[in-house]
């Protein structure tokens, strides 16, 4: 990097967290709502749009949801319901206010169906952007304050080679300067229990390391699927272990300091690496990693305020919230893809540029988005997102981890 102590302006929470974007999150209760929930947001700056399907209560989406609606980028929250739901959306705008944002709900059947609750809708949002443009107030934000997510999708041999390797260098320095870096996919670290407990900071966080990955290794026999797939065989991956080898590439050299459950943030600086798999007796309930959106879903849950997304053969995903950053170690995709890729480790490969070069850049990338740069999903519109129906236990305070 350039800067040695870069800054740049954030958006100060009540709860002490610093925000890259002051949006206004809007959030539907129902699949029956998503249409409306995303006419309000249709052509309206600073405006994303997340929900989730399900009629039936559900402990983890809801708590996934609460999360979201109190994440350092979203400064307010609409909540839009149909009527009939068990997921109250004025029980989530009530949540989000007690986090100091404002926050507003209504039901479609009480405000006169479609076309009546889009017009309310979009007037609601007009009034929240003004309130959090005039109210929000930007403070300085150094590395020490950014929580930076890694998933990898769509891996090559390349993205253990050069992609996430790159990620786990620049990881190291984000640490080192005093920020987060959260980690997650232990259904693709099958074959290195040994390897991944061995990172853990003390003990606890040891066993805790462990005893996840038993429970993950006993998931994907449950249901007869590990995570590979025939494009990772394509792209020259033969096996799990494999696999898992170079996706593990990402976490760096710095001890793992705890173990999150989705929507938990860490409470402190330093690697940290998410469980996103279901518990146990609840198994059969909601696969673990559906697909590369629904986890980042799940790594924004933990307060993510940029999202690193790692790909050999391409992806043309986004997310909301947190912008994402596409990085491929694959000379070819990033030229195919060129569009959407915002960072080419394959370089590395080459000679072109050496690790340290390449981590170097890749913080300066991350540091240009987190000043306001939009990413090339971020630019396209790409604002994907996946919240399912799941069971977790109810996370605990434990190996300092914060709800």
């Amino acid at each position: 990097m350039n800067e040695l102590n870069p800054t740049w302006s954030g958006y100060l929470r009540p709860d002490g967290r610093k925000g890259v974007r002051n949006i206004v999150l809007v959030i539907y209760t129902v699949e029956c709502a998503q249409f409306v929930a995303h006419a309000i947001g249709q052509g309206e700056e600073d405006v994303h749009v997340i929900g989730f399907p399900g009629c039936f209560d559900n402990q983890f989406a809801v708590r996934l949801i609460l999360a979201l609606g109190r994440h350092p980028n979203v400064g307010a929250v609409l909540a839009v319901g149909l009527g009939c739901e068990y997921t109250q959306p004025g029980n989530i705008a009530a949540v989000v206010r007690q986090s100091g944002r404002p926050a507003e709900n209504f039901f479609i059947q009480e405000a006169g169906g479609t076309t009546r609750s889009i017009e309310k809708g979009k007037a609601i949002v007009a009034r929240l952007r003004q309130r959090i443009r005039a109210e929000t107030k930007p403070v300085p934000m150094t590395l020490a304050d950014l929580t930076v997510a890694c998933k990898c999708g769509g891996s090559d041999a390349t993205s253990g080679l050069a992609g996430n390797p790159v990620v786990g260098a620049c990881f190291d320095r984000l640490v080192d300067a005093g920020g987060r870096a959260i980690i997650e996919e232990i259904t693709e670290m099958i074959g290195l229990r040994d390897i991944l407990s061995a990172r853990g900071a003390n003990p606890t966080v040891q066993a805790a390391l462990a005893a996840a990955y038993d429970k993950t290794v006993e998931y994907c026999k449950s249901v007869r699927q590990f995570s590979a797939s025939p494009g990772n065989f394509a792209g020259g991956l033969t096996t799990i272990e494999e696999k898992s080898m170079g996706a593990f590439a990402k976490s760096g050299s710095h001890p793992i300091q705890g173990l999150l459950k989705v929507a938990q943030q860490p409470a402190g600086p330093g690697l940290w690496l998410m469980d996103s798999v279901s518990d146990p007796h609840f198994m059969q309930f909601g696969l673990a990693n559906l697909n590369d959106t629904e986890v980042v879903m799940a790594l924004i849950s933990g307060g993510a305020q940029v999202v690193l997304f790692v790909t050999g053969r391409g992806s043309v995903i986004g997310s909301p919230i947190a912008p994402m950053i596409k990085i491929t170690g694959n000379a070819q995709t990033y030229r195919r893809m060129q569009e959407d890729m915002d960072f080419d480790a394959s370089r590395m490969l080459t000679g072109e540029v050496t690790m340290a070069e390449a981590a170097s850049e890749l913080l300066q990338l991350v540091v240009e988005v987190a000043r306001g740069r939009p990413s090339k999903p971020e630019a396209l519109g790409h604002r994907e997102y996946a919240i399912i129906y799941k069971h977790q236990d109810t996370p605990s305070l434990e190996a300092g981890c914060r709800a």
